[in-house]
């Protein structure tokens, strides 16, 4: 435990069940309770597309007013990953740091994504609107060096820098999760749902599969082997400084995965760790700008 590495913690399937039944029956109380914090969040993460919202839009910086729900009532989550609104997307908190000992995730907080929003934000793969905003970024200069692709959108490719920054310098017992990557850029549909992954958007990055623990099957192809991880918390939290949520805090938990979703992050994120708009083309000018 000297690295801080979180053990093996397995959680049966039933418990997992259990929660999410019960959190979906409250689910609209608590939602209506957050919405206007959590779309405040949404609105101040990201500035550069968002100016507000109203009792039924979020409002766009180039006037496009988007519906907040799609006018469904809140039910089955399967659903939501598959149709989710603006406002389902958003319900869910994200804790941030580490998890408490003896316990794995409770929900999926930012799994359930809004294609249209997303879309809107960083362009569809599918009709190549993606990869011209892509940019290169040498991940882990030292340990690594190789170039992978991000979006430039948000400033996620030069977080990604920044991030790798941090990562390069940690013992060589924490880094090695980090590298060699499975992957960032993807134009793909997440198996389960048949929706965009966020790497359809150049806003995601994978790390050292290797060490990687996912909620179908743990190298068995069984259904569901409770929770399960080895990603040491010090390489979380530096993702996390920076605006990405771990997939790991998932109930359906993913520990190689990493998103760029700082709504999530907006009372967590170190506004020391945030770079400035100057410190994001100083990083991304030291990197490869490979399309």
């Amino acid at each position: 435990m000297a690295l801080g590495f979180w053990r093996h913690r397995r959680l049966g399937q039933g418990r997992r069940l259990a929660f999410l039944a019960a959190m979906l029956a409250g689910f609209a109380d608590a939602a209506a309770a957050g919405e206007p914090a959590a779309l405040d969040a949404l609105v101040h993460a990201y500035p550069d597309f968002l100016v507000g919202y109203d009792a039924s839009d979020l409002i766009w910086r180039d006037g496009t007013r988007m519906p907040l729900s799609e006018g469904r009532p809140t039910g089955d989550f399967a659903e939501m990953l598959r149709r989710g609104s603006i406002l389902d997307q958003i319900r869910l908190p994200y804790p941030a740091g580490p998890l408490t000992a003896g316990a794995g995730p409770t929900g999926d907080p930012g799994r359930v994504r809004n294609r249209a929003f997303f879309d809107k934000m960083y362009g569809n793969c599918w009709k190549g609107e993606v990869r011209p905003r892509l940019v290169g970024v040498v991940w882990l200069p030292r340990s690594w060096g190789r170039t992978i692709e991000a979006t430039s959108v948000n400033g996620v490719a030069q977080r990604i820098a920044a991030v790798s920054a941090e990562v390069d310098a940690l013992p060589l017992a924490l880094r090695r999760y980090a590298y060699p990557p499975a992957g960032t850029y993807n134009c793909r549909t997440v198996a389960d749902t048949g929706q965009p992954s966020m790497h359809a958007w150049g806003a995601a990055i994978d790390i050292n599969t290797t060490y990687a623990d996912y909620w179908l099957g743990h190298r068995s192809g069984t259904s569901d082997t409770g929770y399960l991880n080895r990603i040491p918390i010090e390489l979380v939290e530096i993702f996390e400084r920076h605006g990405f949520i771990w997939g790991g805090k998932w109930s359906h938990y993913d520990t190689m995965h990493f998103e760029y979703r700082p709504e999530l992050l907006s009372d967590q994120v170190a506004t020391e760790s945030q770079p400035s708009a100057a410190e994001l083309r100083r990083i991304g000018s030291g990197n490869d700008r490979r399309r």
